[in-house]
């Protein structure tokens, strides 16, 4: 293995630290453009407050046979969802931005869209539909953020990884459904 050094020096560590205390955890080693990061945390962010209140609605508006199991499955996901949103106004804030909660333009920042679908089984499909859009979107997002921001990178990774997973639940539930 190459002499490659593994960590700046400490003098010079401690003398960065020093500099520009107030923005927290961005130092001078943070690379990525923070206002590009920022502005696709906030679509992120919109994105699963609009996922939160489509589940809400379909936990709300499920009926029929299969109403009970489906409507939980749509409140463990708008519960999940609204976690996510939280992760990632958190980091926002991190990043020395605002979360943008405004509910005006709520749906033009969002990349998924709020289906409200007239059949357990059309919002099922919507919420997939929605999901699989996060998905996209998200890993576009990872691989934007790279090495430049690991923190948003990883915690985007792990939303992911949970959107995933309800894709796959709303595909089984798809196929209980008949």
């Amino acid at each position: 293995m190459a002499n490659k050094p593994f960590l700046t020096d400490i003098k010079t560590l401690r003398e960065r630290a020093r500099q520009h205390i107030e923005n927290g955890a961005v130092t001078a080693g943070y690379s990525a453009d923070r206002e590009t990061v920022i502005k696709l945390l906030n679509e992120a962010l919109a994105t699963e407050i609009v996922c939160v209140l489509r589940y809400r609605r379909h936990y709300f508006m499920a009926a029929g046979i299969n109403a009970e199991s489906v409507a939980a499955e749509f409140l463990q996901h708008s519960n999940e969802e609204q976690g996510h949103a939280d992760q990632i106004a958190q980091r926002i804030v991190q990043l020395k931005g605002e979360p943008n909660l405004n509910p005006d333009g709520l749906l033009t920042r969002s990349h998924a869209e709020y289906a409200e679908g007239e059949t357990l089984t059309d919002m099922i499909k919507e919420d997939l539909v929605a999901e699989r859009i996060a998905i996209d979107s998200y890993r576009e997002m990872i691989t934007y953020f790279g090495n430049d921001d690991p923190t948003s990178r990883r915690m985007m990774e792990e939303i992911l990884a949970v959107e995933e997973e309800h894709a796959d639940d709303l595909v089984t539930l798809l196929e209980k459904m008949g």
